[in-house]
């Protein structure tokens, strides 16, 4: 419901900017949503280990709730910014706690599984959501849609009241659980999960970046198809992903799939037909379905129990890192050529090569 929510209504967002005069910043609609997002993961990490579980997981849908009713009061332009900006710490609180509660109630030997059903709740959410929002947003208007977007956190805030806190010492609120220190920044135990999360994840900017273009540039012109691929085949791999990384290791399991990514990153950028194409995203969904839980449980098995968030809000910001460069440098990169896809993707490539020899040199946990 959470990620239904906020996803509902991107589709629509640059139909909405243009009517109030930023034609040109369409760009912005994502990157200030996002920054605010990773700049909140530390805040968020430090609150779920030392307030709680639920009031991070809460103080994100109520953040989202607040926002989708604002949108249709908008009338400038940089009201539109603020509020993409304050919207974007939705996305830094409530999945960080959403994470950290499963890491809490799952025992190890089923994380990889748990963390899969997660990641397939999170994927269903953000493939139906756009579509229940741009089928409101048709047949009735874009602020239907926009209460609806409230409606949906609504319901994810309700839900979440009805489970029971996992964190037994917990602080009172104070302002100094809002101080960050240096080490509430990062957990050094996950440094070589966060590394490879950097790496791989440059692939998922880029991709979400180009594939409008490189279909176009193919004939295809439902944009949406391509990613209607990338979606379905990261939902099929999930579980099973999980689960296989819960009985093999995170480790062998990442090696597999950051080979695919890798892979899929030469098919894509070598593609010159439209199945070429849709195979190489396809690949890469399959790859990253299997990649993102995997990694979530690894960075999980080796955080300590009393900074467990901290240690997935850094796997977090690592992945926001990584999609915010890879969408920028392959941005520039492109720079509206289509002769330069194989450089951005052959880019892609090079850096999840680099990964996968840090997973090889690195032994198993």
């Amino acid at each position: 419901m959470f990620f239904a929510s906020f996803n509902m209504i991107i589709p629509e967002l640059p139909e909405f900017i243009t009517k109030l005069g930023g034609a040109d910043y369409k760009g912005l609609i994502i990157s200030l949503f996002t920054l605010t997002a990773m700049l909140s993961r530390p805040f968020s990490g430090k609150l779920a280990d030392r307030l709680g579980r639920k009031p991070v997981i809460i103080f994100g849908g109520i953040v989202c709730l607040i926002s989708s009713l604002f949108y249709p009061a908008l009338t400038t332009l940089y009201g539109f910014f603020i509020l993409r900006l304050c919207h974007g710490f939705s996305t830094g609180f409530s999945p960080t706690g959403i994470s950290t509660y499963v890491s809490d109630i799952i025992p190890p030997n089923r994380r990889g599984e748990a963390m899969g059903l997660i990641g397939t709740a999170g994927a269903l959410g953000m493939a139906c959501g756009p579509a229940i929002g741009g089928l409101v947003a048709n047949r009735l208007s874009l602020n239907w849609m926009f209460y609806l977007s409230s409606f949906f956190a609504l319901v994810s805030v309700m839900l979440v009241l009805s489970i029971r806190e996992t964190l037994v010492e917990r602080q009172s609120i104070s302002w100094a659980l809002f101080k960050i220190q240096k080490r509430d920044l990062f957990e050094p135990r996950v440094m070589v999960p966060c590394l490879v999360m950097v790496l791989a994840a440059f692939a998922y900017g880029a991709v979400y970046t180009l594939m409008p273009d490189f279909g176009k540039h193919l004939g295809i012109q439902n944009k949406g198809l391509l990613f209607a691929f990338l979606t379905v085949a990261s939902l099929l791999v999930r579980l099973v992903a999980g689960k296989v990384s819960d009985r093999y290791g995170r480790v062998p399991v990442l090696k597999i799939s950051v080979t695919l990514i890798t892979i899929s990153m030469l098919i894509i950028g070598l593609a010159d037909k439209n199945w070429m194409l849709m195979a190489g995203v396809s690949l890469y969904g399959l790859a990253q379905g299997s990649a993102s839980p995997t990694m979530l449980a690894w960075a999980t098995d080796l955080s300590h129990e009393v900074h467990r968030g901290r240690g997935i809000a850094s796997l977090y910001i690592s992945m926001e890192m990584g999609i915010g460069l890879g969408a920028f440098f392959t941005g520039v990169v492109y720079a509206n050529s289509h002769e330069n896809f194989i450089l951005c993707f052959g880019l892609c490539a090079l850096l999840s090569m680099a990964a996968l020899i840090i997973l090889f040199i690195r032994k198993s946990d």
